[in-house]
């Protein structure tokens, strides 16, 4: 089962305009985490700010991260959140690294199929409030 942390972090890092995004289930071949989520960010800046965002909605889900490296040089930034391992990378460190050849025996999970499940749950109630009358009707 799609753990609830997964989708937010996903998420979140999809607001910050992570680039390609991957998710690799690796619970069958590793016994630190169930999931990686793997993405970029186009400047130091801007993988601060994914993981900022991250780490930001996970909190307020009620999820702290065991462990965080790499923020201030911000060239690849590691989130522990135990079951859930977030990986933010320059284009350049993503390419040296390549985690996604090293664990290519992990599942790959559709990260835009799962955007689209998380947008097509019912919106909270203030949302599904009847839209006001306009005053612009013709009768």
């Amino acid at each position: 089962m799609m753990n609830d942390a997964l989708k937010i972090a996903l998420k979140a890092a999809d607001d910050k305009k992570a680039s390609d995004l991957v998710i690799l289930d690796i619970s069958d071949i590793a016994s630190f985490a169930n999931y990686f989520l793997i993405c970029s960010g186009d400047s130091s800046r801007q993988i601060q700010a994914i993981a900022d965002e991250v780490e930001e909605k996970l909190r307020a889900h009620g999820s702290k991260p065991s462990h965080i490296e790499g923020y201030r040089n911000a060239e690849w930034v590691l989130m522990d959140y135990i079951d859930l391992v977030i990986h933010i990378f320059s284009k350049k460190a993503r390419a040296f690294y390549d985690l996604e050849r090293l664990w290519r025996d992990g599942k790959r999970i559709n990260a835009e199929r799962l955007l689209a499940e998380k947008v097509t749950k019912s919106p909270p109630k203030e949302a599904r409030r009847s839209s006001p009358i306009r005053a612009d009707h013709r009768g």
